[in-house]
């Protein structure tokens, strides 16, 4: 079993930075892949970013170059670097864990909101 605890949300102007992170109880947090995943407002969930247990890096296209995602082992926490923030960026954010290669991510975190102004 894995809590998830995400902060770091808030306001701020377009063109400015956000971090997010995201505490991961439990002791085999570098066996898991992390995401971190976002949903709007009338809109579905959607993918943002992750890292897999081995550090392989993925992200959605209309966040790279700007978003960076990472990951501290030793502090069970998975951090979101976003830079050069939209209006579009609005919406609740999630951090999710899975088993490391599996599909699916069965663990979820209650979500931070990032509130990006134009």
């Amino acid at each position: 079993q894995v809590q998830l605890v995400e902060s770091g949300g808030g306001l701020v102007q377009a063109g400015g930075s956000l971090r997010l992170s995201c505490a991961a109880s439990g002791r085999t947090f570098s066996n898991y892949d992390m995401g971190w995943f976002r949903q709007a407002p009338g809109k579905e969930r959607e993918f943002v970013a992750g890292v897999t247990w081995s550090t392989k890096l993925s992200y959605q296209d209309s966040v790279k170059g700007r978003f960076t995602i990472s990951r501290d082992n030793a502090k069970n926490t998975v951090y979101l670097q976003m830079d050069s923030l939209k209006f579009e960026d609005t919406a609740i954010y999630y951090c999710a864990a899975r088993v490391g290669g599996y599909v699916r991510y069965d663990y979820w975190g209650q979500g931070t909101q990032v509130t990006v102004s134009s």
